[in-house]
């Protein structure tokens, strides 16, 4: 009975042609028993990956590594060999956790001024398209380092099946093809990117054959050297000559110099529940920690729904002021990490929160003592970037997009052993630059970090000194995988999103632990609101909901606004404690993961 139910699932879903894709194991009964495994991630042959090195005897770290892999190749424009990313890890032997920092950082022969132009003016082009905009990848050595030190079986193996992807090549799905129409100008701009992904110069057709032989050769080195075999030797000459041809300042020392470092998660508790999330140089787990801390504060369950979204998203503000005031690679700039978790700060926060009314809008960009406020710099220079600021944009409100466009994926084994992982090249297909015969699209994760004082990124965020740009420093990030550890179960999820990774967090969170939601699909669907400081506004799904719910928020002083679309890719794990059973959800958005 259990494979047939299992073969029948696997069938919906694999039969469908948005590329979603979500695996299940039914477990044994008992409380704590682990009898199976699940897999969930954005594409099914990427968690087919997974499942297949499951049941060659791999555990949830060799897992991670085979479906990281599989995604470059299957999901190219979401994440990859040329991008970074975040593994929160859980052994069950001993209880240990830890977050595998594969975030991407910046070359050596970058500075604080490099995105603006000779009159000083910000040149978002440039942090956002062609080789300026890569940082060093992260992805090829911390799926390395997992292999290594967590894994159980060889790093080849893992790395086989996306080996097989890239060579013998996959069908193209509709979210592919979708894809790739969106973002035909930026790869109709390099060479490369056009020859893999536009073959004779049109975007292809959702059931033609996408075939990459030198990611395969790339991988395959990967596979054979270890993580020497991307930063070092021949593939990596191939990476510096492509990026110094398109204009970027890569260097063969950047590459080399590359280190994955684990990091202690953020960790603290919220109703009862333990919540484990990413920590910097991710804003997500001090941000939801803050949030989630402020709102511990109020009688949740005995407020309306506009009561409890106006104190949501008034928390929402704060943490997210923080993110944008304070928050950067902790390795570079000292951040008070303990201070932002505190139940002590949170409560001080709560207390500045009317119930009654929004807070007042903060103004934006209309001042120059703002520039020197969120960057610590002297007044006379913050009042010539400023102007220079605005010369060039007449406003920092440029339009914010929704930021869809990196992948997360989940696993448990039989042990008990746990996987989020959250991969990234930023935006659309990265910088759109494909490195030379490396078959590695680049990152544009250099958009990530702070490129002028008040000047937004491209999903919105405003940032500070402590995120400007330095040598072999870490952008700041929103990724956030997470688990959420509670008497009935226990989650493990994440997102892509940008900026509203952890607004989406924040909300599941919320029903989950506060709500007592344990439906996996609905927590993964619910309707999504957010607010993140700066624009002040509360950004809503369209059609999602009640117009007198709407106008009440209105009436307490929030501007809120539309979008254009729904978000995120929701994929999340349920272990449930008392059936000892686990169940996947994937997020129906899916289907319109196409497009800003």
């Amino acid at each position: 009975m259990q494979g047939l139910i299992r073969l029948l699932v696997r069938f919906r879903y694999a039969s469908r042609l948005i590329g979603i894709t979500v695996f299940f194991c039914l477990f044994a009964s008992g409380a704590q028993g682990y009898a199976g495994y699940a897999v969930v991630s954005a594409h099914p042959l990427a968690t087919q990956a997974g499942e297949r090195i499951l049941q060659q005897g791999g555990n949830a770290f060799d897992a991670a590594v085979a479906v990281g892999a599989a995604l470059a190749v299957v999901e190219p424009y979401a994440s990859g060999l040329g991008g970074g990313g975040f593994w929160l890890l859980h052994r069950a032997s001993d209880q240990f956790e830890v977050m595998v920092d594969g975030r991407e950082t910046a070359p050596g022969r970058a500075h604080a001024e490099m995105y603006l132009d000779q009159a000083g003016k910000p040149d978002h082009q440039a942090a956002l398209q062609g080789a300026l905009a890569a940082a060093i990848p992260g992805t090829p050595a911390a799926l390395v380092h997992i292999a290594q030190k967590y894994g159980r079986l060889p790093l080849a193996a893992s790395l086989a099946p996306a080996i097989r992807l890239a060579r013998a090549g996959f069908a193209i799905d509709e979210r592919l093809a979708g894809v790739i129409a969106n973002q035909r100008t930026k790869l109709a701009a390099e060479p490369d990117s056009t020859r893999v992904f536009l073959p004779r110069g049109q975007v292809p057709s959702p059931g033609e054959w996408l075939r990459q032989p030198q990611l395969a050769a790339t991988l395959t080195k990967l596979a054979q050297h270890g993580k020497a075999g991307f930063y070092r030797g021949s593939v990596a000459a191939e990476l510096v000559r492509a990026v110094e041809q398109g204009g970027g300042i890569w260097t063969a020392e950047d590459l080399a110099a590359y280190r994955v470092v684990e990091r202690q998660p953020v960790s603290f508790a919220f109703q009862g529940a333990h919540i484990t999330t990413a920590s910097l140089p991710s804003a997500g787990g001090l941000t939801l920690a803050q949030a989630l801390n402020i709102l511990e504060r109020f009688p949740l369950g005995k407020l309306s729904a506009v009561e409890r979204a106006h104190l949501v998203v008034e928390a929402m503000r704060r943490a997210y002021e923080d993110r944008a005031k304070y928050f950067g690679d902790s390795d570079f700039v000292e951040v008070d990490v303990q201070k932002f978790i505190s139940k002590d700060y949170a409560r001080k926060r709560a207390a500045t929160i009317d119930m009654r009314k929004a807070t007042p809008p903060v103004p934006q960009s209309t001042a120059p003592e703002r520039a020197a406020e969120l960057c610590g710099w002297p007044a006379l220079a913050a009042e010539v970037l400023y102007r220079l600021s605005c010369l060039a944009a007449g406003t920092v409100q440029t339009e914010r997009r929704e930021g869809m466009n990196t992948t997360h994926y989940s696993i448990l084994d039989g042990e008990g052993n746990r996987v989020a992982a959250t991969l990234s090249i930023n935006t659309f297909f990265g910088s759109g630059f494909m490195a030379g015969e490396t078959g590695v699209m680049l990152n544009n994760e250099m958009d990530d970090f702070a490129i002028a004082p008040d000047v937004p990124n491209v999903y919105g965020l405003h940032g500070g000194r402590a995120n400007m740009i330095a040598p072999g420093k870490r952008p700041l990030s929103s990724m956030s995988p997470t688990f959420v550890t509670h008497e009935q179960g226990i989650l493990i999820a994440g997102t892509p999103g940008g900026s509203r990774i952890i607004s989406m967090l924040l909300l599941s969170i919320l029903d989950f632990v506060d709500r007592g939601q344990t439906n996996p699909q609905k927590l993964v669907a619910g309707v999504r609101y957010h607010h993140q400081y700066l624009p002040d506004e509360i950004v809503l799904e369209p059609d999602a909901f009640d117009p007198a719910w709407i106008r009440a928020l209105g009436d307490k002083g929030h501007a809120v606004k539309t979008a254009a679309r729904r978000w995120g890719n929701m994929q999340l794990i349920y272990f449930d404690r008392r059936s000892g059973k686990a169940s996947v959800a994937s997020d129906p958005r899916g289907s319109d993961y196409i497009r800003y």
